[in-house]
């Protein structure tokens, strides 16, 4: 028997830990684990001033399959996960993982921002042209000045 599918963080006997679409299938003596796209997440703290980011990654760097059977002897502990900002990261990678990386940079430049699911203010880029013109106004009105 089938159960639901549900989003989950799933730590492993090997230490790595996934996030994935699971659904568990009771139907033999010993219930295994069928996910769905999993991948790894991690999170990166650049400077505490700075946004911080989540690196995502396919779980099997090597294949393009995107189901996987697990045995629960190698599962320690598994969640569900309800994450809304999670659940987004996780959509968002699915959707863009079969495109070129170019192509994901270009299109998320011409929006004017970075898709981020926190604060809408942050995660604006501007080309580098516009930031010396600001930057030579500044400077220039702070020259003025006695």
């Amino acid at each position: 028997m089938m159960g639901d599918e549900f989003y989950s963080v799933i730590k492993l006997v090997s230490g790595e830990e996934i996030f994935a679409l699971v659904c568990v299938d009771e139907s033999e003596d010993e219930p295994i684990l069928i996910l769905h796209n999993p991948i790894k997440m991690k999170p990166l703290h650049p400077q505490s001033n700075q946004l911080s980011y989540i690196k995502v990654t396919p779980w099997m760097e090597t294949i393009d399959e995107d189901m996987f059977v697990l045995r629960m002897d190698k599962v320690i502990t598994m969640i569900e996960c309800k994450d809304k900002k999670l659940i987004k990261i996780y959509k968002q990678y699915l959707d863009e993982k079969d495109e070129d990386d170019v192509q994901v940079i270009n299109s998320r430049s011409k929006k004017g921002k970075v898709n981020w699911p926190g604060d809408p203010k942050l995660g604006y880029i501007s080309s580098v042209e516009k930031k010396r013109e600001s930057l030579e106004e500044l400077y220039k009105s702070d020259s003025k000045e006695p």
